[in-house]
């Protein structure tokens, strides 16, 4: 949590260039699906109840889409370009599903950095334990904007 800590702002546009990657691991664990389909209230039968995923093709619960969008709008959040940064559009691919407790292996690339429209474009590739890809696409992210009068201090939590 940090509440009590201040925190600095991401990377600026102008310390951002093609090639920078990031890599990101992560499992997919019950507490994590059942708090989404609390916040969101989707009782989507394919995503909790392993009588009738057993009836489709996927033949177990699958994790849905938009949860694996959030561990990578996260990810752009925390770390690539990180705080004070703004998702502006997204295009992403779901080919393969991701089954309860799998695990994802994200790979985030910045593809280019447009400084006169402030913005950079990063490549989103995650693949599954088997490595088969399950999500993919292209983030266009505007980084933080450099703040008047801050010089490099970390700002407070509200």
């Amino acid at each position: 949590m940090l509440l009590g800590k201040k925190r600095k702002l991401g990377r600026k546009i102008k310390e951002m260039t093609v090639g920078e990657k990031l890599s990101l691991t992560e499992k997919i664990e019950d507490k994590d699906l059942l708090l989404y389909l609390g916040l969101t209230d989707d009782a989507n039968p394919l995503y909790i109840q392993h009588d009738y995923a057993s009836q489709t093709p996927f033949k177990k619960p699958i994790v849905p889409a938009i949860m694996l969008t959030g561990i990578l709008t996260s990810a752009i959040s925390k770390y690539l370009p990180g705080p004070g940064s703004r998702i502006l559009s997204q295009e992403i691919e779901f080919p393969k599903p991701v089954y309860h407790y799998g695990t994802v292996h994200f790979l985030f690339e910045v593809i280019e950095v447009n400084q006169p429209d402030h913005f950079v474009m990063i490549q989103v590739l995650g693949h599954n334990e088997i490595n088969e890809v399950v999500i993919q696409g292209k983030v266009k992210v505007c980084p933080p904007y450099p703040l008047e009068g801050l010089d490099g201090q970390a700002l407070e939590n509200f």
